[in-house]
């Protein structure tokens, strides 16, 4: 009878830890969605106050960069603010990851061609390792707009 007891309360510890466990982690994606919408339109909001810093990162095959800076600026807000948005945020993360790697190439550009915003000299390493940073944020992104955990 002891024994049955005390089993049945390590099961409920169990339990209870995994709950805690799953609200732990679906409070940390929460929170990081806030970030990232927070993040985002901040961002969409400097590509019009600073258009011109931006367009000089657009690589120079492309053609309109100033209405490129604008789209991209529109569209970072638009999906900032849709990431508050439950029904929405699954489906924009996708979407922002996308967008992501659509703007890998201006980046890319940026640490080539060694340009900084505001006349500022960034050095290679850190316009390089704004390169590399995409590619973990995609994945953050993703993994933060999934689901809740006890939601399937």
């Amino acid at each position: 009878m002891l024994a049955y007891v005390v089993g049945a309360s390590k099961i409920g510890l169990i339990y209870r830890d995994r709950a805690l466990e799953r609200a732990m982690i679906n409070g940390l994606k929460i929170g990081l969605v806030c970030f990232f919408a927070l993040f985002f339109v901040l961002a969409g909001v400097m590509h019009f106050v600073k258009v011109d810093d931006f367009a000089a990162i657009v690589p120079p095959l492309l053609p309109f960069p100033k209405l490129i800076v604008w789209v991209t600026g529109l569209m970072e807000i638009a999906m900032g603010v849709m990431l508050l948005c439950p029904h929405f945020r699954a489906n924009v993360g996708v979407v922002l990851g996308l967008f992501l790697l659509a703007v890998l190439p201006a980046n890319i550009y940026m640490a080539m061609a060694g340009i900084g915003f505001d006349d500022a000299v960034a050095s290679p390493a850190a316009l390089w390792g704004r390169v590399a940073f995409q590619f973990p944020l995609i994945a953050v992104i993703y993994w933060c707009t999934r689901p809740r955990q006890d939601a399937v």
